[in-house]
């Protein structure tokens, strides 16, 4: 690794799919007909399997450049080849339309000639089941059917279908359109539609942009992560995914690959405050549909995580056909973290419902679809109080009482207490306040006076980075002692000299991790701030945004010495950690004096 590695692919979604389009216009991951269906097309993972959909260079070698028409999602690859220059416009369309949301499985691609008469190739070779079943093809008129996959496919196009079969390349002359659908066909003018749509798509993304509430520190940045964020939901339910992708390595040859399409309840409360920070209230409140949704179901124990759809089984199954991206296997369709025991997570939804009870935007029907919830969140802190977990990093072969989890044990203590003084519920005021209590002790529990830290858990002598959260949460007066010396320990240990953090550096499963997690550095700013250190902060914060790509977009793992970056991309809760931090050091910038 003696040069950056960083993911040279862009991303366009509209709140039904994401869309992954590379700079040499291949699209090299996209899901149908959800966010964790199979790939139709996932070069990404294997170049021969994984079928392609690219608009590049009928011969000779080329360089290829991406940006994003500014504030929206609509993304543009400009090619430029011996032949002449040209730009692929890729979106998927997204407006509002009879009253409700347009929102197709459909990816339009407009080609635009821009210098000199350059000659392309058009290759659409969809593909099933990851890679496993073969697509049929035909031409009709003006498209080409796929026949295969859980639904049909159509490309409409007016270039020359003899050129797209044949794989023949052709003089790019003037403006040519294509768009894929899945399930429905396309039959409107061709041209027309892709112009309409475009237009409609930009304005949308602009509206939503300029409907959002961020300050001036770092507004470029935040807009590009709120608007990352944004196509992570899966309106549908509300649901809202790590990842887009799965089995990116956290490092090369780590095996630590893994499927990151679903719905973590673990980091609820984090995206719910950065949906909030944005003054985006439409996206939080169906975010809290689906956890209400999800919670009302289970009668005793929550997974760390359901698929979009809110379904349970998310069985892990590795694909050894597949050669893995950069070589990196194995590939893995599900995960088995949902199986594990995560105890956090009950703190997670109380914390999240608890806006239901104190913002009067929710009127009191949805206040009262909660109560039981909240009933019994609060039960299984008690009922697992003293019990050991996997922890938010998902050991799979380690238990241990974890720090993290009983902070959000109080944390969740908390915000019960303060619906039940809603509520007028006296019994459930002792209940939460006496569990509040508790949790503390084992907190406390895990301080070790030595070295004035709090460590990983109970009786384990490691440091983790989510122990940062103890002063992000308020559990520790940022203006105390024990704050600043509890920072500086964890600094000490698990920093870099580039400013990112590990997550520990214990051994796990897998060994001793060799990358950082950026939503770690993000929350070290965050705890820079809160105990005043806020040029600290401001200064980390500017450094870590040059570990994105060049359109923005941030990956789950950095490793620090090189800044290259592994893991799935583009990471939502790495936005999530941008968006959180940089209101943090808003809030302290307009301050006086930084108080």
């Amino acid at each position: 690794m003696d040069q950056k590695h960083y993911y040279d692919m862009g991303i366009v979604g509209n709140c039904a799919y994401l869309g992954y389009i590379d700079s040499h216009t291949n699209v090299s991951f996209l899901c149908w007909p959800k966010f964790d269906s199979s790939f139709v097309f996932g070069g990404l993972l294997d170049d021969e399997k994984g079928g392609e959909f690219s608009i590049k260079p009928a011969s000779g070698a080329y360089k290829g450049s991406q940006t994003y028409i500014e504030n929206t999602n609509v993304l543009t690859t400009t090619i430029d080849c011996a032949e002449g220059k040209y730009q692929v416009i890729d979106f998927a369309p997204r407006f509002y339309q009879h009253d409700r949301y347009y929102k197709p499985l459909m990816l339009v691609r407009k080609v635009v000639p821009l210098e000199g008469t350059p000659r392309v190739k058009v290759t659409c070779r969809p593909v099933g089941e990851y890679g496993r079943t073969e697509v049929s093809s035909y031409r009709g008129s003006n498209h080409m059917q796929f026949e295969g996959l859980e639904s049909s496919m159509r490309l409409t196009t007016d270039i020359s279908l003899s050129y797209i079969a044949e794989g023949s390349g052709f003089v790019l002359n003037e403006t040519k359109y294509l768009i894929l659908t899945f399930g429905q066909p396309m039959e409107a003018s061709l041209a027309r539609t892709a112009e309409r749509f475009l237009n409609e798509t930009i304005n949308y993304w602009r509206f939503w942009v300029k409907s959002t509430s961020i300050p001036h520190f770092k507004q470029e940045q935040v807009i590009r992560s709120a608007l990352v964020l944004k196509i992570h939901q899966y309106e549908d339910t509300g649901a809202i995914i790590a990842a887009g992708t799965t089995s990116l390595p956290e490092a090369p040859g780590s095996g630590r690959n893994w499927d990151y399409r679903y719905n973590w309840l673990r980091d609820a409360f984090y995206t719910l405050t950065a949906f909030n920070n944005i003054g985006h209230f439409e996206e939080l409140e169906r975010y809290f549909q689906y956890i209400a949704n999800v919670s009302s179901k289970e009668q005793e124990r929550y997974q760390p995580l359901y698929r979009i759809s809110g379904g349970h089984e998310i069985n892990e199954v590795i694909h050894a056909e597949l050669k893995g991206y950069k070589g990196n296997m194995p590939v893995r369709v599900g995960n088995q973290a949902y199986e594990h025991i995560q105890n956090d997570v009950y703190g997670q939804v109380l914390v999240s419902l608890l806006p239901l009870f104190v913002d009067n935007r929710f009127i009191g029907a949805e206040r009262r679809t909660s109560v039981g919830i909240i009933s019994h969140a609060l039960d299984m802190i008690d009922r697992t109080m003293d019990e050991p977990d996997a922890g938010l990093w998902e050991f799979r072969d380690i238990a241990q009482k974890h720090c993290y989890t009983y902070l959000f044990h109080w944390a969740g203590a908390n915000a019960a207490y303060k619906v039940a003084r809603s509520l007028k519920d006296t019994d459930m005021m002792h209940k939460a306040q006496g569990l509040a209590q508790e949790a503390a002790k084992h907190i406390e529990a895990c301080y070790d006076p030595a070295r004035m830290v709090y460590t990983q858990g109970i009786n384990v002598p490691h440091l983790d980075a989510a122990c940062l959260q103890l002063i992000m949460m308020g559990y520790l007066d940022g203006g105390t002692a024990k704050a600043h010396t509890h920072l500086k320990a964890l600094e000490k240990e698990l920093k870099t000299k580039e400013g990112l953090f590990y997550r520990y550096k214990r051994k796990d499963d897998f060994g001793e991790p060799e990358t950082t997690f950026l939503i770690c550095a993000f929350w070290y700013v965050e705890a820079l701030a809160v105990v005043g250190r806020v040029d600290e902060a401001v200064e980390v914060f500017e450094s870590l945004l040059e570990y994105a790509n060049p359109l923005g977009l941030l990956s789950e793992d950095v490793h620090a010495q090189t800044g290259s970056q592994w893991g799935n991309f583009p990471q939502a809760y790495s936005h999530v950690g941008l968006v959180n931090a940089a209101f943090r050091i808003a809030r302290k910038l307009d301050q006086p004096n930084f108080l």
